[in-house]
């Protein structure tokens, strides 16, 4: 097996691999239209970006009420100490989102438990909910509604991300490997999670295919299940 550069600039991506980078980035975005819903939900992430995209859904009218949902993984203990979710609505607050507004559901740590305790969340409080914004990483966005399909059948999903380049998502992170990593990661999930009943089944194009393979053998393997 090949090893990615380690060299590379922390921010750049490799030009090797850059068209299979690409490859995978447009296949897990939904390029879902907005459209107003009955909720928004943000799934925590060590990406601020989803808050930030939660917090401008909410001014623009796209839905009254939203919810955070996350508690921590390795990745985020140390950004988010007081856990996801709750640092992402000290966000929308600080931003102007009426705390009444806001959902906290903190206790999730898998995307499956974002929608289960979402559900669980909102139905306690009486709160129909037929639709949903659902915000998160870019590349989850597959993912997440493949999730919702089988977790919270009938529940009619848009996928939102906060629009960025791949190249300035990136930077914004400010890991290029880590970005990769959790792309392919995110790749690899799509089809097996489908295959254990935790998602609902997605086509997965020969082209995204090779391009997942040939990173993972580029040494991006660090998120493989």
């Amino acid at each position: 097996m090949k090893h990615a550069d380690q060299s590379t600039p922390a921010t750049t991506i490799p030009a090797e691999h850059r068209a299979d980078v690409e490859t995978l980035w447009d296949y897990h975005n939904m390029h879902h239209e907005l459209r107003p819903c009955d909720i928004g939900i943000g799934l925590g992430s060590h990406d601020l970006g989803v808050a930030i995209i939660a917090t401008d859904l909410y001014h623009r009218g796209y839905y009254p009420l939203l919810v955070f949902t996350g508690a921590n993984a390795p990745t985020t203990k140390d950004r988010f100490p007081r856990g996801e979710a709750v640092h992402y609505a000290e966000y929308a607050m600080k931003h102007g989102v009426p705390e009444a507004a806001i959902l906290i559901e903190p206790q999730a740590v898998n995307t499956q438990q974002n929608f289960e305790l979402t559900r669980r969340l909102l139905d306690g409080r009486g709160i129909s909910t037929r639709s949903a914004i659902v915000m998160s990483r870019p590349y989850q966005q597959r993912r997440a509604y493949a999730t919702a399909l089988t977790v919270w059948p009938g529940l009619d999903v848009v996928n939102a991300s906060n629009p960025m380049n791949l190249d300035d998502y990136v930077s914004s992170i400010g890991d290029v490997r880590r970005v990769i990593d959790m792309i392919v990661g995110d790749t690899q999930r799509i089809e097996i999670y489908g295959e254990r009943g935790f998602a609902a089944p997605q086509e997965m194009p020969t082209s995204v295919r090779a391009a997942f393979e040939r990173l993972v053998d580029a040494g991006y393997s660090s998120r493989l299940i």
